[in-house]
């Protein structure tokens, strides 16, 4: 797999396990890919997918069943859910609103696009 230079790796890999969980790969209870094998399959080092494993056991989104590996936490989908929210309002809209105001692009602009979009 190709990495982004301009985020940490194990934040790349928690966003790959967190769109799984976003689009029900992987439902809350199921056990999701070791650390060996996410690494291998990953190509990385195991000590990197053990760092992201760790980060998002810290955000409740996935739990650790001592001898039988990690799943995919209760409530670990709004959890993941509202990690990729936060990250959206914190990074991506602030760029976009950058982008509307340098296109002179109105709301009323946005919500026509959007319309469109959705017919």
């Amino acid at each position: 797999m190709e990495f982004r230079g301009n985020q940490a790796i194990y934040l790349q890999i928690a966003d790959i396990i967190i769109e799984n969980i976003l689009l029900k790969k992987w439902p809350e209870g199921e056990r999701i890919p070791s650390v060996r094998e996410m690494a291998v399959q990953l190509e990385v080092n195991p000590n990197t997918v053990a760092r992201t494993f760790n980060f998002l056991q810290e955000k409740e989104i996935i739990f650790n069943k001592r001898g039988i590996g990690y799943f995919v936490g209760e409530n670990g989908y709004e959890h993941a859910k509202a990690v990729k929210r936060e990250e959206f309002i914190k990074h991506d809209v602030p760029a976009f609103f950058r982008k509307m105001e340098l296109l002179e692009m109105s709301l009323e602009d946005l919500y026509k696009v959007y319309k469109n979009k959705s017919d």
